[in-house]
């Protein structure tokens, strides 16, 4: 098999990054029904129903005034609990099979897009919102490789955008959200000779992993602590940046 080049690891991120990096800012910066908008008043002698959507905005998720409120270690925080609890059982349902399913890649194309993701969403918050920062970012955290200027085919990259992400442009569901993961996934999968090199869980978890049935149960947890040095290691990289 040849030698993956930088150049094979841009060809494979910018398209990713371009798929996630709208999807997450558009999440984050919705106003779901004016609520970030929305002044909450604790105490007010008002009507219930007035009540009620003060207590929505409450509510810490993208769009709420609660949302607007945070800091960003805790958007942070938001991103690595909730997203990364999905994307961590996503990447952990192959291990069902144990280690035959260790010995594919799809288990680790899966692992490394939620990363992905995460880190996607994560640059957001902290102010890297171009495709080559991401792009960047992604290399090395994921792939410990550090990349810039490579030349790109734009209209490839615009096809290959579009592909990924015409799931979503045709209704939003849990369904057409986990097809798009599958996608970015499998545009991963192309560095398969790389995907090892993303961070991984503890010894426990991969030798939990390697048992059939209740692997998935040492894969989930394996991948929930791998996030948590996903985000160490981008820490890092923003410091420097």
């Amino acid at each position: 098999m040849p030698a993956i080049t930088d150049r094979d690891v841009v060809r494979a991120l910018r398209p990713f990054v371009r798929a996630t990096g709208p999807l997450l800012d558009t999440l984050r910066d919705a106003n779901l029904l004016g609520l970030r908008d929305r002044a909450v008043e604790d105490g007010a002698d008002r009507a219930l129903v007035d009540k009620l959507w003060d207590r929505l905005a409450k509510v810490k998720v993208p769009g709420t005034a609660g949302w607007a409120a945070m800091g960003v270690a805790q958007r942070d925080e938001w991103w690595l609990n909730r997203v990364g609890r999905l994307v961590s059982l996503l990447a952990a349902l192959p291990g069902v099979g144990g280690a035959l399913a260790d010995r594919l890649p799809i288990q680790s194309a899966l692992g490394t897009a939620g990363q992905g993701l995460l880190l996607s969403a994560m640059a957001g918050e902290h102010g890297f919102t171009s495709t080559e920062d991401r792009v960047r970012l992604l290399a090395h955290v994921l792939f410990q490789r550090e990349v810039d200027g490579l030349p790109v085919d734009a209209a490839a990259e615009d096809r290959a955008t579009e592909e990924l992400t015409a799931e979503l442009g045709q209704r939003s569901t849990f369904r057409a959200i986990g097809r798009t993961v599958w996608k970015l996934a499998k545009v991963l999968w192309a560095l398969e000779g790389e995907l090892d090199k993303r961070p991984q869980g503890r010894f426990y978890h991969q030798a939990l992993g390697m048992l059939p049935l209740v692997g998935v149960v040492g894969d989930y947890f394996g991948e929930r602590s791998a996030l948590r040095r996903v985000r160490k290691a981008a820490y890092e990289w923003f410091d420097r940046q």
